[in-house]
């Protein structure tokens, strides 16, 4: 999709904007088991399988970092959409991971994150083709956590599978 299909941006593109996030963390006893609060949410818990010494009462923090990118890919798309006065209805995703664990059991030379990641979102809508293209391309342009994923250099693949509403 050439720059010309992008959509403006909504903010001045010449004046650094900053924005704070603050995310606590307590993790009991030295175990994997993590309580994660954030704003003022009901908190998480991110932790490992038994078989890895966790309580298994919750995603690993790789399984988070899957869950992080669907659910930004959906706040970007929500976002885009509205701008764009792009009908929807439900998104729907599965997502998969090729990790090496020998990184993350320090085996050096082998990286300890993700080598491929592929998701597929079905998405429902009755728009032409040509826009659902145009949401998807400035989905990928502004998607923070998909971009962070790319630009270390895994092999990020997202499939839209589109349905009628």
């Amino acid at each position: 999709m050439s720059d010309s299909e992008l959509l403006e941006p909504a903010v001045d593109p010449k004046k650094k904007v900053v924005a704070y996030r603050n995310v606590v963390a307590h993790t009991p006893g030295g175990g994997a088991r993590t309580q994660i609060d954030v704003r003022d949410t009901p908190g998480f818990v991110i932790d490992e399988p038994k078989e890895r010494g966790g309580t298994n009462e919750g995603p690993t923090p790789v399984e988070s970092v899957m869950g992080g990118l669907m659910g930004c890919d959906a706040a970007i798309t929500h976002q885009v959409a509205h701008i764009m006065k792009f009908e929807y209805g439900d998104v729907d995703y599965v997502c998969d991971a090729e990790i090496d664990i020998r990184g993350a059991q320090g085996v050096q030379g082998v990286r300890p994150y993700f080598e491929k990641v592929t998701a597929t979102k079905t998405f429902r809508t009755n728009e032409t083709p040509e826009r659902v293209e145009k949401l998807k391309a400035n989905v990928e342009q502004r998607c923070p956590v998909s971009n962070l994923i790319r630009d270390a250099g895994v092999d990020l693949h997202i499939e839209w599978v589109v349905e009628p509403m």
